[in-house]
């Protein structure tokens, strides 16, 4: 349920952003430097922080595991957007604390929290098209994520803009999944009649702007664009002809195996109707029937 706290133009002091050296958070960087924000970018590494310098962002020295760091800082910011992710087997404990801690620092003063979810917590959609008020049903892997997005959403009552974010499959500049099938780092797992959505990157961070500047406290938004394609369609038209049974992803990629699995359509005008979202890329088939790596 969405709270009173308005949502406001954010002004003045930094954003801070965790993952800013992500796929997702340098494209959100890069958004918001471009719209003349001041950003503070986590950095768990001296590469990372040269490399958020030479993007114009300063950074901060920390990592997940320290979500004292990350409390400081959010407490002087003029908002968070965490967009940050650890995919070993500590990521509930680190991705909580994180959070707790943020929005702890952020109580009481209305400023925004952004929190990055993804659409596989709410599971196979059996061939429906689903939006926000889905009911959900996680995959394993990604079945402590509900809890954390209900802190957020939640985060009205201590004063604070909580908004929630699930993107479909991310693509688009080089990266995601379709990246991951083209280099040979993930397979194509199952038989590939199952369907993804997915969002552009770019309209993606495009999305995080908005919520930042305009969603109201306790929203939630699914970001998703486009139709929903077989998994088998897109491998085909990326030249991919061996698919991967279950049963051996499962032995190399554990839970993540069955998550590629899920049957998703996923869709929303909530974006659109609210912040006034208008994703305009192209689809995915589109870029990887171009030449992915050289859109």
């Amino acid at each position: 349920m969405k709270g009173s706290v308005p949502p406001a133009k954010v002004e003045g002091m930094a954003i801070l952003v965790t993952g800013a050296t992500g796929y997702i958070g340098a494209v959100v960087c890069e958004k918001l430097r471009a719209r003349g924000q001041e950003v503070l970018g986590l950095a768990r590494s001296p590469e990372a922080a040269a490399k958020l310098e030479a993007a114009g962002i300063k950074p901060l020295s920390g990592s997940l595991a320290e979500p004292e760091t990350v409390a400081a800082a959010a407490a002087q910011s003029s908002g968070v957007i965490h967009t940050a992710m650890s995919w070993g087997a500590d990521a509930p404990a680190l991705d909580r604390g994180l959070v707790q801690a943020a929005l702890g620092a952020l109580a009481g003063s209305g400023k925004p929290f952004l929190y990055t979810s993804g659409v596989w917590v709410m599971g196979d959609t059996k061939g429906r098209l689903a939006g926000e008020m889905f009911p959900l049903k996680p995959a394993a892997l990604v079945a402590w994520r509900p809890p954390v997005e209900r802190l957020v959403l939640d985060a009205t009552e201590q004063k604070v803009r909580g908004v929630v974010i699930r993107p479909a499959m991310v693509y688009g500049r080089k990266g995601g999944m379709i990246a991951g099938w083209l280099s040979g780092k993930m397979p194509v797992v199952g038989d590939g009649s199952n369907h993804w959505s997915f969002v552009h990157v770019d309209d993606l961070a495009d999305l995080y702007v908005l919520a930042l500047e305009r969603a109201p406290a306790g929203s939630l938004y699914v970001a998703a664009d486009g139709p929903a394609f077989p998994v088998k369609q897109l491998a085909e038209a990326a030249g991919i002809k061996e698919l991967t049974p279950i049963e051996q992803a499962l032995q190399t990629l554990g839970p993540m195996a069955d998550a590629l699995i899920l049957d998703q359509r996923i869709g929303s005008t909530r974006a659109g109707r609210e912040l006034g979202w208008k994703p305009s890329r192209p689809t995915v088939l589109d870029l990887i029937r171009r030449g992915y790596f050289e859109e």
